[in-house]
């Protein structure tokens, strides 16, 4: 692990990654947690203790970002590429789909969304099977709400829960109920839903080998990526040369 402004970051390989998690699942132990990091999150973290406690608890946090390999150069450290939500639920389900009865669950979006997810995964990995929960669209759930939620995914006895809402909401929404939750491994990967599905497109592998993935997606989305890419980001790169410094400890 590598400490990115207190986050402890993975540096292993994705294929490394991907062999942890299966034996998470085949171990079939206490459920394990992987979220990803990127700039704009850790920015968001620094004054939000409740996601902050999330990267610190999570038993994998992946480089989800250019600026954290950046990031690890600057501090001399040891991760050399990213790996997205999207690399963990692609290379995760070819690895899962190779064994048998393996169940998945995906909760967020919309029911238009979790109904194209099914036909997709039926037809790509049909040795897994696909459970699914739309919840309500508001910032904060309530009781009622979670214990709905909590009671389909316990029914459906996945072996990996994936979660796509809006960060931070998925990541809190994870360790305010994985107590409660009887899965083995729990994955937040926000915007893999749409991308999977091509509700939103990735961007072209060339920007995501240049580490340029943002920037076609700031030309379509504007006014929801200007802040996370042109205020987060200078403040995520000032924040790491203040850790290089000893300026501030993590």
């Amino acid at each position: 692990m590598e400490n990115i402004l207190g986050c402890p970051v993975v540096v292993d390989s994705l294929k490394d990654v991907i062999g942890y998690i299966g034996e998470w699942i085949v171990d079939g132990g206490q459920r394990k947690v992987f979220v990803c990091a990127n700039p704009h999150s850790l920015v968001v973290a620094k004054n939000d203790s409740d996601f902050l406690q999330v990267f610190q608890q999570a038993e994998l946090v992946t480089p989800d970002g250019a600026g954290i390999v950046l990031a690890s150069k600057i501090l001399n450290g040891n991760i050399r590429d990213r790996i997205t939500g999207s690399d963990i639920f692609k290379h995760h389900s070819q690895a899962l789909n190779r064994k048998k009865r393996i169940r998945y669950f995906f909760l967020g979006s919309s029911d238009e969304t979790l109904a194209a997810i099914k036909i997709k995964m039926a037809i790509e990995y049909p040795n897994i099977s696909v459970e699914t929960f739309s919840p309500p669209y508001k910032s904060e759930f309530s009781e009622e709400d979670n214990r709905l939620m909590i009671e389909a995914i316990n029914a459906a006895k996945p072996d990996v829960l994936w979660v796509g809402m809006t960060a931070p909401k998925q990541e809190k929404w994870i360790f305010q109920n994985k107590d409660r939750l009887d899965v083995k491994f729990i994955g937040a990967i926000g915007a893999v839903f749409d991308f999977y599905v091509g509700n939103v497109k990735r961007s072209h592998p060339i920007f995501q080998r240049m580490g340029l993935e943002w920037l076609p997606r700031l030309c379509r989305e504007p006014r929801r990526l200007f802040r996370r890419n042109f205020i987060s980001s200078p403040k995520f790169l000032w924040m790491v040369m203040k850790q290089k410094f000893g300026i501030t400890r993590y």
